[in-house]
């Protein structure tokens, strides 16, 4: 059985409590034996704000503050709004460096300022080395609490060390020198098995990926997927040790982006509640329904010029969907495939024409396919040639159509800085329905009228 199935069942058995002291004891015996914060989050989640508060509180302390960061920012909100000052004021001073970070863009201002004033002095200096990069590079996501050590040292030198320093037995100690350059990495068994009188930079492990701190974040993430171990430093220009980033990281980053992609093509956000307030999403929902109506009035326009052989030929209001769908299709193939690839950095000035032409070349071959299958049907169903060759014609215009502008949109909006995934397929769509819908009624009222 997969997680998330065991997840439905938690979910399930939790929603079916008899009354709340229920709820909070079954809770409490499946954080004790089976979940771990991330699996906690995602069933609070689940549950009304008025529920998710009361099962968040019944948490162990130790655990607020992971739920809370694994949790999305509006749920996470959600509840943050739901505690009293004082309970607050004991949540924020709980926050580490990392988790502010991830919470800050989402929280108001206000709650960022009192969180700063109340966490502790050495994760508020932590907080201020990961503001001194921009939001969307890697150095500012790193985790910058890493055991290191001086390179030059011997292994009993290095074990007295992590026995003073309480190092709770790293997987990786991180070799620097004085200026806090990174010299290498080695693997804390190394250590404990090697001869006392070695020096520790022997041990140095071969063939370690370093990740820039000023690349992106999904340049990281690509970087990492190709690493040797599960976590890579990551350093500045000059070399210096920033930190670390993991597979955990990894994977959740790659988690949100793609979310973010699959709620941004209906105009949400990977970060909604699912019991968010009616209005607030009412009015979030009601924008993106404005622009699709805008969008549907220019085909509803191109239809009506053409009202005249509509009411002389009925066959062609049935056809017409047929149409507009497989233009659609058409685009939205091309567009994901585009998105996708501009998201892992593979379109650049020299491959899109040649990836312009192969699209075309695509949408050419599938366009006579489809159109010689749908026009013999068309003709067949209304026992008329005129009206099969017409909407045959109309399909090879629309799915080439199609396959030109779902190239050439995201290009035009990566060049305007806007997001490809949000607003190309709303674009696509009006393209493909206006060309489908003119090519389609414009040559039926040559040729039939």
């Amino acid at each position: 059985m997969s997680e998330y199935q065991d997840l439905a069942q938690h979910i399930e058995m939790l929603a079916k409590a008899d009354d709340d002291q229920q709820q909070i004891s079954l809770l409490s015996e499946l954080v004790e034996n089976v979940l771990d914060s991330g699996s906690v989050a995602l069933i609070l989640e689940a549950f009304p704000v008025e529920q998710r508060v009361r099962m968040w509180r019944s948490l162990p302390l130790e655990m607020h503050i992971d739920v809370l960061t694994e949790m999305r920012a509006d749920v996470r909100i959600s509840v943050i709004k739901s505690l009293s000052e004082i309970e607050l004021k004991l949540t924020l001073a709980k926050l580490d460096n990392l988790s502010l970070i991830e919470w800050e863009d989402s929280l108001p201002d206000e709650i960022v300022t009192e969180a700063l004033r109340l966490i502790s002095r050495d994760e508020l200096e932590l907080y201020d080395q990961a503001n001194e990069f921009a939001d969307d590079e890697i150095g500012h996501w790193a985790d910058r609490k890493v055991y290191t050590l001086p390179f030059s040292i011997t292994v009993a030198r290095a074990k007295m060390l992590l026995e003073k320093y309480h190092y709770e037995s790293p997987q990786y100690i991180y070799l620097i020198n004085k200026k806090k350059k990174l010299i290498g990495v080695v693997a804390y068994s190394d250590i404990l098995l090697a001869e006392t009188t070695e020096r520790v930079k022997t041990l140095v492990l071969e063939d370690i990926t370093l990740i820039n701190a000023h690349l992106t974040l999904s340049e990281g993430v690509e970087m990492l997927e190709h690493a040797t171990l599960p976590m890579v430093p990551v350093v500045n220009n000059d070399g210096t040790l920033v930190g670390i980033i993991n597979w955990q990281f990894a994977l959740g980053t790659q988690r949100e982006i793609y979310e973010a992609r699959l709620m941004a093509g209906t105009g949400m956000d990977e970060g909604d509640d699912l019991f968010a307030p009616i209005v607030r999403s009412s009015k979030r929902r009601g924008v993106w329904l404005g622009i699709n109506l805008v969008t549907a009035i220019l085909a509803s326009i191109t239809i009506g010029m053409f009202e005249n052989v509509i009411s002389e030929v009925v066959a062609l209001a049935v056809l017409m969907p047929i149409v507009a769908s497989m233009g659609g299709i058409a685009g939205s193939q091309t567009l994901t495939l585009m998105v996708r690839a501009m998201a892992l950095n593979q379109i650049t000035v020299g491959n899109r024409l040649a990836l312009l032409k192969n699209e075309i070349g695509i949408g050419s071959i599938n366009g006579l396919l489809w159109a010689l299958i749908i026009g013999a049907i068309a003709a067949l169903w209304f026992q008329s040639p005129l009206i099969g060759g017409t909407i045959a014609l109309a399909i090879v215009v629309n799915i080439v159509t199609a396959a030109f502008f779902g190239v050439l949109i995201p290009i035009i909006l990566d060049k305007f800085e806007l997001d490809p995934a949000l607003a190309g397929s709303v674009i696509l769509t009006t393209v493909t329905d206006v060309v489908g819908f003119f090519a389609f009624l414009g040559t039926a009222s040559l040729v039939m009228l």
